[in-house]
């Protein structure tokens, strides 16, 4: 097995973790994610998917690479969620996006997966010296660069 291979179920397992921590957190810590929490998820579940089909179709540029936008759109969502919490008073709020979220099919067969109920702005309780959301930014960080080193390595 190549070490891009490797990397890409290494990348996937990870993100497979954050969402699993999320659930963790959702479900025993009683913190309720926001809709811009469950876009996360729908990213990180997408990074694990496509490095999955990369590593185990043999594609692994192309997996990394749609993997990779996944991140890329990870990163502008976190980056929103860290706005809101950086500026008191602005709020997502139940917003349309709520409402739309909580439509989509995937939301109302996994409600305890993919459901918004939370505040974007109540984010605040840390885990390690970190809130959520900048742990989310940290993972997604760690895994742009990961799938950025498979696409450069594919490229030689």
């Amino acid at each position: 097995m190549s070490s891009s291979r490797n990397l890409l179920l290494a990348i996937a397992a990870a993100s497979i973790a954050v969402v699993g921590a999320a659930l963790y957190l959702q479900h025993a810590k009683d913190m309720l994610p926001c809709p811009l929490c469950v876009i996360q998820r729908y990213l990180y579940l997408g990074i694990a998917i496509f490095s999955l089909i990369g590593a185990f179709s043999g594609k692994i540029k192309a997996g990394a690479g749609v993997a990779l936008l996944c991140a890329l759109g990870g990163l502008g969502f976190v980056g929103k969620h860290l706005y809101v919490l950086a500026h008191p008073g602005f709020s997502c709020g139940i917003d349309p996006m709520e409402t739309a979220l909580n439509k989509i099919p995937t939301a109302t067969l996994l409600p305890w997966l993919f459901r918004a109920d939370g505040l974007c702005e109540a984010a605040q309780e840390t885990v390690f010296g970190l809130n959520v959301p900048q742990w989310s930014a940290v993972w997604f960080v760690i895994l742009t660069l990961a799938l950025a080193w498979v696409l450069v390595r594919r490229a030689r």
